[in-house]
């Protein structure tokens, strides 16, 4: 077994990064402590010191007369100052609703992105390094949408980085698109911890956000990557590879916009003879952009 004392600090914290890209965010001691055992403990001696009365010496025998009411009062309890970390929960609805109105008072992406920044009701934002908002432009009305961050996103605070990334840059140029020149974004603005699936609250606590840089960007299509994107708009158990190549019209706030799935540039890493499905998926994306601007 490595002890910390064998590694440099490079060495050291090269994998302190390891683990919190893994989502680990608690470490164990070298030997078992019971943490309630020892809240319990802590609890009953603070109750204790309350309890002792000072030691002083006898009160003049005026004060006796007019026992002091501050001395027989319970003690209250005052609680600790809440951060995002240890804010006190909140119904999910009440939280879903808080979303939709930040999302909606925003009238423009900037808007939007401090909104996102601002908000704490997701419980993603407490383990992830950044918030991942759009990158490019909406001038184009070329958008195109991935699930949530990978650890090289939440790393680098951009979407699509890392190797992913970098093959999406080619898969866009093939089509003569670059990344500058169109809207790039996640469903998802916060990485899960470990890459694990967002729940269902915690979807629908994003959707409002993710539907409102829809709205304001206006696309002329939409370019839906993985799994889980296509499933989120498509509203479907199918997986990625019964979803992709068809054009489909979602209803985004009420706006109808034509969308297509397509594979994530991470599944083609893992599977690269799937290219040639990515391919044709991006041929008829850019037919369709074609065909919106000659129309």
């Amino acid at each position: 077994m490595i002890s910390a004392s064998d590694l440099t600090p490079a060495e050291l914290a090269a994998l302190l990064h390891f683990h919190a890209d893994a989502g680990v965010d608690w470490l164990l001691e070298e030997q078992p402590v019971d943490r309630f055992a020892e809240f319990e403990a802590m609890r009953a001696a603070r109750l204790g010191a309350r309890a002792v009365p000072p030691r002083d010496e006898a009160p003049p025998p005026a004060a006796k007369a007019q026992p002091d009411r501050r001395q027989s009062a319970k003690p209250v309890a005052v609680p600790p100052p809440t951060s995002p970390r240890n804010a006190p929960a909140i119904p999910d609805e009440q939280v879903m609703e808080q979303a939709r109105f930040a999302a909606e008072s925003a009238r423009s992406l900037a808007e939007l992105k401090t909104a996102i920044e601002a908000f704490n009701g997701c419980n993603l934002k407490n383990s992830a390094r950044s918030t991942i908002f759009a990158s490019g432009t909406a001038e184009s009305r070329i958008m195109v949408i991935g699930p949530m961050p990978s650890a090289d996103d939440d790393r680098e605070g951009v979407p699509f980085a890392g190797r992913a990334g970098l093959l999406l840059d080619k898969m866009l140029a093939a089509i003569g698109l670059r990344r500058d020149d169109i809207l790039l974004t996640n469903v998802i603005p916060w990485r899960p911890p470990g890459n694990r699936t967002p729940s269902a609250p915690e979807i629908e606590i994003c959707r409002p956000f993710i539907e409102r840089q829809i709205a304001l960007t206006e696309p002329k299509a939409l370019l839906l990557l993985g799994n889980f994107t296509a499933r989120h708009f498509f509203d479907s158990g199918e997986t990625i590879h019964g979803l992709r190549g068809q054009w489909r019209e979602i209803s985004i706030l009420g706006r109808t916009i034509p969308a297509i799935a397509s594979l994530h540039p991470q599944e083609l890493l893992t599977a690269p003879i799937n290219k040639r499905l990515a391919w044709n998926d991006l041929l008829a994306f850019k037919n369709r952009l074609d065909a919106e601007i000659l129309g």
